[in-house]
This record gives C-alpha cells, sequence and structure tokens, in this order.
C-alpha cells in the first residue's frame, strides 16, 4: 500500500473547499444541516463519502472493463463542467437546478423527519448530495477517478478513493456543524442569489477554458503533438535528422523519475546498478520471467536491441521478477539466461520490491527511460516491437526508422486463456470432487469435459501454486483451442522424470511440440514445457499421464 499516495488524495479532498466545484452543494450542506440534532450532520458527511466513493469505484469497474481512455473521461467530465456552468449563468436552468436540488434535500429532510437526530436521515441527504455534486465535480471527478485506475489492486484504490471523499467531507462537516451560524453570517447570499450564482458560473466557466481550451491554444501555437506532455523535464529533443524523421510514439502523458532498484537479491551478467548512475544512457527495463511464455516470446527482440544499441548508449536491464516459487533459484535463472542467449545485466527481484516500487502488475513489461532519468514510454506484453525500437532510436538521437519487426503469431479470439492449476488462482475446473487444497485426493476425471476446462483423475495434491501428482495412474486432462500448448513442470525431488501425451486420444505423432518427441516428455528443471504444436489453432483435448511426484502449475498457450 503506497501511504503517499493516500496521503496525497486526502489532501487533494481538503483543496476542494477552494474550488468552484464545491459552491453548488454549499447551500444544501448549510440548509439540511442547520435542521435536525447533532448525529445529523456527520449523517451527512458519511452518507456523501460513501456515494462518492461507491460512484467512482464503480466506475473504475466499468472504464477498466471497456478500456476508455483516461483522456476520454477528462474532456467528456470538462464538458460537463462546462455544461453546469452554462446552467448556472442563465436563470431558467439556474431554477431547475434549483428545483432538482431542493427536490433532493426535501427527500431526505422527511426520511429523517420522525427523528430530528437521526444520523440515518442524514446519510439519505449526503448521499443525495454527493450524487448531485458528483456530475458537477468535472476534472476533480476525472483526477480521482485516473488515481484509482493506476493503482495495482483493488483495493489500494478503495483506499485512494476514500481518502479523497473524506479529505472533501471534513470542511463540509465543519460547515455543517456550523450550519445556522454560517447561513446568518452570510445572510447577504441570499440576497444576492442571482448575482453569487452567476459569479460562480464564470468561475466554473473560466475554470473549464484553463482546464482544457488553453491546453489546446498552446498545442497549436507551439505547433506540438497533442499527445505529448506540454512541458518536459530535460533537454529538448534531438535536433539531427532524427527529429524529422522519429517520433516519441504512444508517449507517456506524464513522464515521471524512474523508480530505484531496491531489494535486489543479485545481479547477473553485470555489478550493481542504480538508476542515478545510468543518467546520461537510455534505459530500457523489462520485468520478465522465465517460465512465461510471453515473457519468452518477447527476448529475441529485446536481445537483439541489446546487441544493436548497446555501443550507441543504450542499456538493456531485465529485472527477474518471479511468478511461481522456484524461479526464485539463482540456478534456475542462470540456465535461463543461458538458454536465452540473455547478455545483458538481469537484477534478481525475488520479492517483487522493484516490482513493486514500479507499481508493476505485468509479465512482460517495458519501461523505457530517457537520458534524464525519465520513464517516457511503457508498453505491457507482447507486440508494438517496431514502436518501442523506434523510439529506443529516437532517444538515442538515430536517424531513420528501423526495418518493421516481425511479430510472431497472436493469440485469438476464441485461444483457450491462461489456465492456472493450484488452488490459489484455479479456474475452469471440472471433476469429482472439486478442488480439496492442501489434501491428498482421489479425483474422477469429468466425463463430457467442456472447452477451455480441465479435469484430474487419480490421487493429487492440491497446493496454491501448483498440483502434484501422488501415484501411478495420475492424469491431468484439458480441453483447449490453441496451435501450441505448454505447460510449466517440475518434479517433486528434482529427479528427472518422464510424462506419456495423447492429444485426442492418440500419440502427438506431428503433432508434437519441440519438448515433447515421440510423445513424451522429460521433465528436469521446473519449466516451461511445449508439448504441442498443430499446424492451425485447434480445437483438442490433450491428456498427460503424470507419474508420483510430478508437479504441474498453469497451462499456457500461443497461436
Amino acid at each position: 500500500m503506497d501511504g503517499i499516495d493516500i496521503f496525497l488524495a486526502f489532501l487533494e479532498g481538503l483543496a476542494l473547499i477552494a474550488s468552484p466545484c464545491i459552491l453548488p452543494v454549499l447551500p444544501l450542506v448549510l440548509s439540511t444541516s442547520a435542521g435536525g440534532g447533532k448525529a445529523r450532520p456527520f449523517g451527512i458527511i458519511a452518507g456523501f463519502v460513501a456515494a462518492f466513493s461507491a460512484f467512482v469505484l464503480l466506475s473504475r469497474q466499468i472504464v477498466e472493463a471497456l478500456h476508455v481512455s483516461p483522456d476520454v473521461i477528462r474532456y467528456v467530465s470538462l464538458a460537463l463542467l462546462f455544461a453546469f456552468g452554462l446552467i448556472l449563468l442563465f436563470e431558467k436552468g439556474s431554477e431547475a437546478f434549483s428545483r432538482l436540488t431542493q427536490g433532493a434535500a426535501e427527500v431526505g429532510n422527511k426520511f429523517g423527519a420522525g427523528n430530528q437526530g437521526s444520523f440515518c436521515g442524514g446519510l439519505v441527504i449526503g448521499a443525495l448530495i454527493g450524487l448531485v455534486w458528483t456530475p458537477c465535480a468535472g476534472p476533480i471527478l476525472a483526477a480521482v477517478l485516473v488515481q484509482a485506475i493506476r493503482q495495482q489492486t483493488d483495493a489500494q484504490s478503495v483506499f485512494v478513493t476514500l481518502a479523497f471523499a473524506l479529505g472533501a467531507g471534513v470542511p463540509m462537516l465543519v460547515i455543517a456543524l456550523t450550519g445556522r451560524k454560517i447561513m446568518q453570517r452570510f445572510g447577504f447570499l441570499t440576497q444576492h442569489t442571482q448575482a453569487a450564482r452567476k459569479i460562480f458560473a464564470v468561475l466554473i466557466l473560466a475554470s473549464v477554458a484553463r482546464l482544457g481550451f488553453g491546453s489546446y491554444a498552446q498545442a497549436w501555437l507551439l505547433n506540438l503533438d497533442t499527445a505529448k506532455p506540454l512541458s518536459v523535464t530535460g533537454p529538448p529533443p534531438p535536433t539531427t535528422k532524427a527529429a524529422a524523421m522519429l517520433k516519441l510514439e504512444n508517449a507517456l502523458d506524464a513522464p515521471y523519475p524512474a523508480p530505484e532498484f531496491v531489494g535486489i537479491q543479485d545481479w547477473l551478467n553485470s555489478t550493481p546498478l542504480t538508476i542515478a548512475g545510468l543518467k546520461g544512457k537510455v534505459v530500457l527495463i523489462d520485468f520478465w520471467t522465465y517460465s512465461c511464455i510471453n515473457c519468452v516470446r518477447t527476448l529475441p527482440y529485446i536481445t537483439a536491441w541489446d546487441r544493436r544499441y548497446r555501443d550507441k548508449g543504450l542499456v538493456v536491464i531485465g529485472v527477474h521478477a518471479p511468478e511461481f516459487e522456484f524461479e526464485k533459484n539463482i540456478d534456475n535463472i542462470k540456465a535461463a539466461i543461458a538458454r536465452y542467449g540473455i547478455a545483458y545485466p538481469v537484477a534478481v527481484d525475488n520479492n517483487l520490491a522493484t516490482w513493486t516500487n514500479y507499481h508493476n502488475r505485468f509479465w512482460p513489461a517495458h519501461y523505457l527511460i530517457d537520458k534524464n532519468g525519465q520513464v517516457v514510454y511503457t508498453h505491457f506484453g507482447e507486440g508494438d516491437y517496431d514502436v518501442t525500437e523506434n523510439n529506443i532510436r529516437y532517444l538515442l538521437g538515430l536517424e531513420s526508422k528501423a526495418e518493421a519487426a516481425k511479430a510472431g503469431a497472436t493469440a485469438t479470439e476464441d485461444q483457450t486463456p491462461e489456465t492456472y492449476l493450484g488452488s490459489a488462482r484455479a479456474d475452469r475446473f471440472d471433476g469429482t470432487p472439486y478442488l480439496q487444497p492442501n489434501a491428498v485426493v482421489d479425483y474422477r476425471l469429468a466425463a463430457d469435459l467442456p472447452e477451455h476446462h480441465w479435469s484430474l483423475g487419480g490421487v493429487w495434491k492440491v497446493e496454491g501454486q501448483k498440483i502434484t501428482a501422488q501415484g501411478q495412474n495420475s492424469v491431468l486432462r484439458l480441453n483447449f483451442t490453441a496451435r501450441k500448448v505448454f505447460l510449466v513442470m517440475g518434479t517433486a525431488n528434482g529427479a528427472p522424470q518422464q510424462v506419456v501425451l495423447k492429444l485426442n486420444g492418440q500419440p502427438l505423432g506431428e503433432n508434437a511440440g519441440k519438448d515433447a518427441p515421440d510423445s513424451r516428455a522429460t521433465i528436469t528443471t521446473p519449466t516451461l514445457y511445449e508439448l504441442v504444436t498443430q499446424p492451425t489453432v485447434r480445437n483438442g483435448t490433450l491428456e498427460v499421464d503424470a507419474p508420483s511426484g510430478l508437479e504441474a502449475y498453469a497451462f499456457t498457450f500461443g497461436g
């Protein structure tokens, strides 16, 4: 949990008391808290915090599900704020809004009428105030929503959102507790409501102009690409011909200082490095782990960039962040480095300390850092190799683009998703009984296994990250759709073991993967094994006859 983000969110909420966005709801807070008992103001603020937080967190889920750009959120919120400013500016619009807010207040007051000190009555009033205020908050709502989206976990998003809402609620609570006195002291507002409302409207419209249209005007005047930041620290981009032929594609809107490497257990192929010591170099950081097929497929591109641009000022650093416990073994990592021809430095991040410092969530993940130590571009997952390479060339000041990289086959829409077998993340299991964590159980295969599902037969022990065969008749079955099938496997005692494979009840034959000749795979080092390679994407049923002591972690697939 990042306490700094939470504290800053609280401070941002406090700062709202000086924003035009808070002005429309102050009369509601004042009028509803002026009546009722001592508990009502606390209920009002609690309801406000709950309603606003629920709206933001629900919006986060919708935005992530629909893959909506934060820029879209910002521009929509600016449009809402502009519309609200127009409503306040004109008398008819103001009257309509007043009727809406007055109705909200009356509903809340009726709810608490039976008990003048009703906390619950205050909750309803506060929730209605929160709903009325939310669309009026404009860019402020967008800002907190973007902060919530960028958090690593749902829990972090909840804490950031609650901190922001609490910050906004604190000054409102002060106003609510002193409602009657404030109403009396600022009685002049009720005598000049039209003028005050128009002043508020002008302030809101001015803020829209500053936050929105001003940035467009500045971009036009400076002839800048509006997808890039208007202000970036450090020297200007290269002034060679590269400036005319290359540009930083898909650049971050807000570059930020690259976090340091922390908690590294070991450095392979290098002495320890620091971000501070790499100033003046272009740095590409690759978060990877050796049994991840998506990571493995990016390695030929990354190793080629290292060879091609190392003497031109590029430093590639692989941060090995393990997904499974066996990936923490230094000898296993060294074997993978040798297998994939990695000559650049590799930082062993066994406790995911640097992973956390970067707020990373993906394998693989690429962070491109300029010569001033700023992260200016990120890419998560496979693909966009030409974009990443041309961004490297741009930062190095090279002239012209690289040849378009030929990407490997990508996943098809109906391909079976990555399938974890350990109880911590197991999904789409079908069989009898259902998975029993940390127990040795005799399982029965599903009679009719649905597509994308897996099943167990015989005696297995299911643990958090893996399943382990306990008898000589243990079977793992998978109904998949893909061209290639990989399985992360190891052995309980480290001794080599052999598994026998069948596809649709028959030997693999010409569909055998590179690690399964003659329909058999010899399991030695715990890693990723390619079991099936078909000519095209097809549906099939793979059966793995597992000897006692075989460990299986996850299926992954390729196009």
